[in-house]
């Protein structure tokens, strides 16, 4: 977390508010991840079962944490000790929880949701199937165009995500993609999401102040 944006930062992240408004997306500006924080737990009542999607700033704001301890179901499928079996039960579930939260990989200045997956269960479920999404963006996310977001997430998302996960891929070394074949690849599935599909609930909450990577 960071402190507060110059002039220039905060117009553009007014600026992509307003694109992803236009592009019928919930969306919201909140100047500190903690006010964002505050905001998620009034706004998610404290019997809806909640989804979360593998995200370094949820972990960070300790998302999970807060939310059972008022009492939530979460489904976390990133926890410890889980069997195969028991993280793609959870995966599932997210699917059709009340409240799915993640972040994004990247959100560009026109509103567009750009994101990499591994297994995909993510940005499946940010399409469609829970009631709810709420998708926290720090304004470090912010990319020009889609061809700027796909380029943050192969040089900066992706090696870190990989780090983070001790996945032997060669960007962890390297630093960059470079489209490596191995069983251990994350970044299998790439989604974009241009408007807020019909059927969906997405709100996008761009935060005024780094947050994730």
């Amino acid at each position: 977390m960071t402190e507060q944006l110059n002039a220039e930062e905060q117009a553009l992240a007014m600026k992509t508010v307003e694109a992803l408004l236009k592009n019928r997306f919930n969306a919201s500006f909140y100047p500190t991840a903690q006010a964002a924080l505050a905001e998620l737990l009034n706004v998610i009542p404290p019997d809806a079962t909640v989804g979360i999607g593998g995200s370094w700033t949820l972990i960070q704001l300790e998302v999970v944490e807060k939310l059972e301890a008022r009492g939530n179901t979460v489904y976390c499928h990133h926890k410890p000790g889980l069997s195969p079996e028991e993280i793609l039960d959870i995966r599932r579930k997210q699917l059709t929880c009340d409240v799915f939260l993640t972040s994004t990989n990247a959100l560009t200045e026109d509103g567009r949701l750009v994101n990499t997956d591994a297994t995909g269960n993510r940005v499946a479920a940010m399409i469609f199937g829970p009631k709810k999404v709420i998708v926290l963006a720090g304004v470090n996310k912010i990319a020009g165009t889609v061809d700027e977001a796909e380029e943050r997430i192969r040089s900066k998302a992706a090696p870190l995500n990989n780090k983070r996960l001790n996945r032997p891929n060669p960007c962890v070394k390297t630093g960059c993609c470079v489209d490596c074949q191995g069983p251990t690849r994350l970044c299998n599935v790439t989604t974009v999401i241009h408007k807020r599909p019909p059927a969906s609930d997405i709100h996008v909450w761009v935060i005024g102040e780094e947050a994730g990577y």
